[in-house]
């Protein structure tokens, strides 16, 4: 079994900074596409950002130039760097990750961090 433990979410002030973490734990052999989606109150889960096994990136439209995806295959780790918050960036935010096991390729979800950005 596989589990996605994302951390790093909190509130914070029009303009600030934060930097949320993913780490993937259990039977898997490599991490394959990763993303971060989100999902504010009433709307539907959207895609922030997305990275292939290949360094290729893909950013949702309104946080381009802000938030900055990277991994780190070693750790089995996933970040996010969020600049220049905006009080719309307010949502739950998810980790997505494809991996592969003995018994073939998964994807799994974490449970999600909060993310508030409000004065």
């Amino acid at each position: 079994q596989v589990q996605l433990v994302e951390s790093g979410g909190g509130l914070v002030q029009p303009g600030g900074s934060l930097r949320l973490s993913c780490a993937a734990s259990g039977s898997l052999l490599s991490l394959n596409g990763v993303a971060w989606y989100r999902q504010a109150p009433g709307k539907e889960r959207e895609l922030v950002a997305s990275i292939t096994t290949r360094g290729i990136i893909n950013y949702g439209d309104s946080v381009k130039g802000r938030f900055t995806i990277s991994r780190d295959n070693a750790k089995r780790s996933i970040y996010l760097q969020m600049n220049s918050l905006k009080p719309e960036d307010t949502a739950v935010y998810y980790c997505n990750a494809g991996f592969s096991t003995v018994n073939g390729a998964r994807a799994t979800w974490g449970q999600g961090t909060q993310v508030t950005v409000s004065s």
